[in-house]
């Protein structure tokens, strides 16, 4: 089964469709209420909401899903039944898998009930009619190419003594979602040079995103927050809250960092922890999501 705890919960929705051909004259006998096994469409839409929640019994490789909503709707026409499965989860992983295996019990359950008046019934199609969630979809309308710089924050590693590990995991991540020329500087603890640095990143070379690692502890020499602060026109408390609460999920000395997400002009600044994790952490948590924020900047809606 996949790893999915590095994935980020969102609204997640499926719709899948499934037709079954049936004669007119068995068409006939359901609207009659005829069926000798009773009324074949209660019983279908029973047959398909047990099979939503059952979906991981069934097919080995799906997640155990907290599904929130499963809406079943069956129409019988002259010589067909379609049915129609929407499935609603707040979750990491999607539903489509749900909704397929509702819609596919359904008709089977209808085959099952009429097969003794109807020896011609074919299932005609079970398919996925749409879905949304996740990045695939979050990243639809997000903006593509975009500059950005990586400031790593450590006196040892601007000493050379111990190798940067972080930043070089945060280039490499932007660079995938689309960051050109991503620039990496390694700067020691010093608040000044910190500061000097943003500002030429931001107001000089017109940087869309910097990305600080590193000072946001709570160790004598952990500023960047202090450094960081002085220098946003506003605060974005929303990026912060959300990567908090990812990594808190993920280990409990989350709760001794001082992240730091904010607006300098047109730039976007995130001051986040030094551990390869949390960068890591930061990656799967932020993007591509915070791309939004490029075309937030010049006024576009949420939409």
């Amino acid at each position: 089964m996949k790893d999915v705890s590095a994935k980020v919960s969102t609204m997640r929705t499926a719709t899948a469709k499934a037709v079954i051909t049936v004669s007119p004259e068995t068409i006939t006998i359901i609207r009659q209420g005829k069926v000798p096994k009773g009324d074949p469409i209660p019983v279908s839409k029973v047959a398909a909401i047990q099979a939503v929640k059952n979906t991981p019994l069934i097919l080995p490789y799906c997640h155990p899903i907290p599904v929130d909503g499963i809406g079943v709707d069956l129409e019988i026409k002259e010589d067909r039944i379609e049915v129609t499965v929407s499935v609603r989860a707040i979750y990491k992983t999607g539903v489509e898998m749900e909704a397929l295996t509702g819609a596919s019990a359904a008709v089977l359950n209808i085959y099952d009930m009429l097969k003794m008046l109807d020896d011609t019934m074919e299932i005609d199609s079970v398919r996925l009619v749409e879905k949304t969630g996740g990045k695939s979809n979050f990243a639809h309308g997000l903006a593509g190419a975009f500059h950005s710089a990586v400031i790593v924050v450590s006196d040892s590693a601007s000493k050379g003594e111990r190798e940067d590990t972080s930043g070089a995991i945060l280039k490499a991540g932007l660079e995938e979602f689309g960051a050109q020329g991503v620039g990496l500087v390694i700067l020691p603890d010093d608040p000044e040079a910190l500061q000097n640095q943003v500002r030429k990143l931001a107001d000089d070379d017109g940087i869309d995103l910097i990305l600080l690692t590193g000072g946001t502890g709570i160790g004598p020499r952990d500023l960047t927050p202090e450094a960081i602060l002085p220098l946003l026109d506003k605060r974005i408390e929303g990026i912060e809250e959300h990567f908090q609460s990812y990594s808190r999920q993920r280990t409990p000395f989350a709760m001794f960092s001082r992240t730091v997400a904010g607006q300098r002009g047109c730039t976007l600044i995130l001051a986040l922890p030094g551990s390869p994790g949390a960068c890591r952490d930061a990656l799967d948590s932020l993007f591509p999501y915070v791309k939004h924020y490029l075309s937030m900047r010049e006024g576009a809606s949420h939409g």
